[in-house]
């Protein structure tokens, strides 16, 4: 089965509700939680309406203070954190791995996002080609239908764990 279909239901083109079900008031999962389950067998398929409800939940969870990601944050990490990283692939697979962003290392928000209080955004490193040496290996990095890597992030991961030191940031992606 198609992994994205496994994830969020066999209608991918299926438009949110016009009339949403309200999420139950004891509903405390996030989207990690769901997919923890489906890891488990615990469920088939994570659709909707509980794709919504965990996303409600999870900006729920965003403390008030907290500043929301745009296109052209620049961050700055605090300190030495391990992280993910995801990488694209010209081909039906995305993949991904641990590496340490160091402190000090800079990333960025290279796209708006899609929401107006995004759960969490997609960044690039500044040093993109020296964090990707470090931590994609040289074996994916030299595989004829690798792309790229890059990072999501939490909102909340992004305020706790580094400092937003400009906006309006603009970088060639990939340099």
């Amino acid at each position: 089965m198609n992994f994205f279909r496994k994830i969020f239901g066999q209608n991918k083109q299926k438009k949110k509700s016009e009339n949403p079900i309200p999420r139950p008031k004891n509903w405390n999962k996030t989207i990690s939680d769901l997919m923890q389950e489906m890891k488990e067998g615990k469920r088939h398929e994570v659709g909707q309406p509980e794709i919504d409800w965990a996303r409600e939940y999870e900006r729920d969870l965003i403390p008030e203070n907290y500043r929301y990601p745009k296109e052209g944050d620049l961050y700055e990490s605090k300190f030495d954190q391990e992280i993910e990283f995801l990488t694209a692939w010209s081909a039906p697979f995305t993949g991904g791995g641990n590496g340490t962003l160091l402190k000090g290392e800079q990333i960025w928000i290279n796209s708006g996002p899609l929401e107006e209080k995004p759960i969490g955004s997609y960044a690039l490193p500044v040093k993109y080609t020296e964090l990707e040496k470090r931590m994609v290996s040289e074996s994916d990095r030299n595989k004829p239908n690798y792309g790229n890597f890059y990072f999501h992030f939490d909102t909340k991961t992004l305020n706790e764990n580094f400092n937003l030191i400009k906006t309006g940031f603009k970088k060639e992606p990939w340099k």
